[in-house]
């Protein structure tokens, strides 16, 4: 990769859509092979000294890299703007045609959040849907750009109370599609657990599931109650309540047609985010268990006093394929999501929708 480097101190939004657009010239003039992507704008907004952590994960994504990402950092006593915009791009051979990928990073003052959509709206592609991503909350900066937003990005495993980050993204989905990256990290357990019952003569016992039993890490309650919550949605349950464990979990249950699901989310030490296994019962003593293992995940399945195990291979995605798979939903849709999280939130007491 080749880049195109232009920065300046004490800047305005005009001047940094200006050399953008200049960089953008001056590259095609000399190279007509080189095309801009024009996909989506990501805007992303993070305190200064966590600006380098951000920007490494935002590079290892992969292939999905949003065409124009804007990075604000905000630095508390700031008052002025401080601005680099990088244009990266890859000379095709053989006459192929190269894309160009622009980052600009932002310093700002906190002071200036509350009008943070003056500031980056001249900045970004126009007609272009724009995410929004804001990993260490600056809830002005979110109602500054949420007029011009047409995607939010979260993770509702950021927060300590795994309730109120689900009942935001309820209140959020009313004004944007919202992707939450703690259901992203719940897409190999829900795709592995369908499969499991995809064969037809498997197929009916769904209707004979008995209990569901999910292990989580500590900060990842969330994600668990996401997946409680898409098995009752897919699968007609209606979940009631659960009750703490104080620190070692929640227990309860939902009904189904056929009597009452055992549900529980219990805490496990693990150094990753997101779930931990998640194993399934079903009548007459048979079960489905999924565990985090070295390369994939451990299955293991007892049915009728018989018991196996086996790898389920390449089943995590890790922190960065999470992010880039959260870049990728924005262009997508996912009709699962909302009706998990309006179960999922039938967990806590008073919470159901």
């Amino acid at each position: 990769m080749t880049e195109d480097v232009w920065s300046a101190q004490d800047t305005t939004p005009d001047a940094i859509a200006a050399a953008l657009l200049h960089q953008l010239r001056e590259r095609h003039a000399e190279n007509r092979a080189l095309a801009p992507a024009r996909v989506l704008n990501l805007v992303v907004v993070v305190d200064r000294e966590w600006k380098g952590e951000i920007a490494n994960r935002l590079d290892r994504v992969g292939r999905y890299h949003a065409s124009r990402t804007i990075l604000c950092a905000v630095e508390q006593d700031r008052e002025t703007l401080d601005a680099v915009a990088v244009m990266s791009y890859g000379e095709e051979s053989g006459g192929g045609t190269g894309v160009i990928h622009e980052k600009v990073e932002i310093d700002l003052g906190a002071s200036q959040l509350v009008r943070l959509d003056a500031i980056v709206d001249p900045v970004l592609v126009s007609e272009l849907p724009t995410m929004l991503w804001a990993p260490h909350g600056h809830q002005q900066a979110v109602d500054a750009l949420l007029p011009m937003t047409d995607v939010i990005l979260l993770d509702s495993d950021d927060q300590v109370d795994a309730n109120a980050a689900l009942c935001n993204c309820d209140r959020l989905k009313d004004v944007a599609y919202v992707v939450d990256l703690a259901w992203l990290r719940t897409v190999p357990w829900r795709e592995r657990l369908a499969a499991a019952f995809d064969p037809a003569e498997r197929l009916p016992k769904l209707g004979q599931i008995t209990g569901v039993h999910v292990r989580h890490h500590g900060t990842s309650t969330a994600s668990a109650a996401l997946v409680v919550g898409w098995l009752a949605s897919r699968l007609g349950w209606e979940l009631s309540p659960l009750q703490s464990m104080n620190g070692r979990g929640m227990v309860g249950a939902a009904t189904s047609d056929d009597g009452e699901v055992e549900i529980e989310l219990a805490p496990v030490e693990q150094t990753s985010p997101g779930l931990a296994g998640v194993t399934v019962n079903w009548r007459p003593g048979c079960s489905f268990s999924l565990d985090r293992d070295i390369g994939g995940l451990r299955a293991r399945e007892t049915n009728g006093g018989a018991e196996r195990s086996w790898i389920v291979l390449g089943a995590s995605r890790g922190e960065a394929g999470i992010l880039g798979e959260g870049v990728r939903q924005a262009l997508l849709r996912d009709p699962t999501y909302v009706p998990a999280l309006n179960a999922a939130q039938r967990v806590w007491d008073g919470a159901a929708v």
